[in-house]
């Protein structure tokens, strides 16, 4: 059993990290007018950046395990985090929009290599309870980036100055990692060599019983799971990135409203995981992501059809159900599938996520210019259909399901 790390300060760092890790995450959204307005740009435009980052996150992700092994954890998160703080600069300073596109490459590229290598430290050396504040840090940051932004457009200051207290901020989170480049060396790397070895004269463990990505993929829970993940991350950032732009330039909600509306959605969202996480293990895991479905999609239609208060509202709403889903869907894979389907279940859920984030903000963005900008608000709403309905197969396919991968409505 693997032991909570005590001394406090690798995961003070790692909390610290993940603030860092939400800032830029959701500033996009807020500075999107005065981006367009420097480049000229269209609505849908902004979905070639969200493109642009999904690909990055997706690609460290999927390589982050074997940089991990080549660099040492400690190596990549300097290297990473240096990424990043470079490619928000890059953002800042972009003559055109096509290189502020590969800059927001390169941003996802550095992020989602932090993301997972923290990520797969944390599970490896943190209790349960800390790896959930660490994603509520994120939730932090994520809602502290737009009060940046607003704060600097309020203050009349150019989108570009936002960018770069962000990219500061990055590369003071570099310097602490080299400062602290020695504590990272104790991950233990998942490998044969970590397998359980039996007693001398004792009877071997029964091996785990691996299959291929293929085979793990045609397991039927898998592919509704990927749909799941893909709503659920499609829907959190199209109301996180597009809400401001919707509320001020398609409603007449003032900036610095509609900037702290923003904030508060990703306030909710930290809110939410705080509080609904306590209760989860009473209420059961998957009662508990139903009814946050079900807040999802109530949320999201508020958004959609209550115009500036009453979407107001319903992002906050939104927001607050929104947050135990993903986590709780991700703890619920080993009781779901065969530990074999599971090890590889979980990155192609994460894959699906990052899909998710980069094509539904661009589906709302061309909706927004061919229809208005009131179209985002239904671009939601009916991926928080989809997302209810898609848990609602799951449970029914689980229910179904006759054999031990098969788990009774927690």
């Amino acid at each position: 059993m693997r032991k909570p790390v005590q001394t406090g300060a690798r995961l003070l760092i790692a909390y610290i990290a993940f603030v860092s890790l939400g800032l830029p995450d959701a500033v996009i959204g807020i500075a999107w007018p005065s981006v367009r307005e420097t480049f000229g740009l269209g609505q849908a435009a902004l979905g070639y950046y969200f493109l642009a980052v999904g690909a990055g996150v997706f690609t460290s992700g999927i390589i982050s395990g074997r940089l991990v092994q080549w660099l040492g954890l400690g190596p990549l998160l300097i290297a990473s985090t240096l990424l990043a703080s470079c490619a928000l600069f890059g953002i800042a300073l972009s003559p055109v929009w096509p290189v502020a596109v590969l800059a927001a490459l390169v941003l996802g590229l550095g992020s989602g290599a932090i993301d997972a290598g923290v990520n797969g430290f944390a599970a490896a050396n943190f209790s349960p309870r800390q790896v959930n504040w660490l994603h509520a840090c994120y939730s932090t940051g994520a809602a502290t980036g737009p009060l940046v932004m607003t704060a600097v457009l309020t203050g009349g200051k150019p989108w570009t100055s936002g960018y770069f207290t962000i990219a500061v901020t990055l590369l003071g989170m570099a310097v602490l990692f080299t400062a602290t480049r020695g504590m990272w060396r104790s991950t233990p790397v998942l490998s044969r060599a970590a397998e359980p070895v039996a007693a001398p004269g004792a009877q071997s463990p029964p091996a785990l019983e691996m299959v291929g990505p293929w085979e793990a993929c045609r397991h039927p829970l898998v592919p509704v799971q990927m749909v799941i993940f893909f709503a659920y991350t499609g829907l959190e950032v199209t109301l996180g990135q597009w809400a401001y732009t919707v509320n001020t330039e398609g409603r007449g909600v003032a900036e610095a409203t509609a900037g702290l509306w923003t904030s508060g959605y990703w306030a909710a969202i930290l809110a939410g995981r705080i509080t609904l996480g306590a209760i989860v293990e009473r209420v059961g895991s998957d009662r508990l992501v139903r009814l946050a479905t079900v807040g999802a999609l109530a949320g999201s239609g508020l958004f959609a059809l209550g115009g500036p208060g009453g979407g107001a509202v319903g992002l906050v709403i939104a927001g607050f159900w929104l947050a135990p889903i993903f986590p709780t869907l991700i703890s619920r894979t080993a009781g779901r599938l065969p530990p074999g389907v599971a090890a590889h279940a979980v990155g192609f859920k994460i894959s699906a996520a990052m899909v998710g984030v980069a094509v539904v903000p661009l589906v709302a963005g061309v909706a927004a210019e061919t229809f208005g900008l009131e179209a985002v608000g239904f671009v939601a709403a009916a991926t928080a259909a989809s997302l209810l309905a898609g848990h609602e197969a799951l449970l029914r396919m689980s229910s179904s399901e006759h054999s031990r991968n098969a788990t009774p409505l927690a």
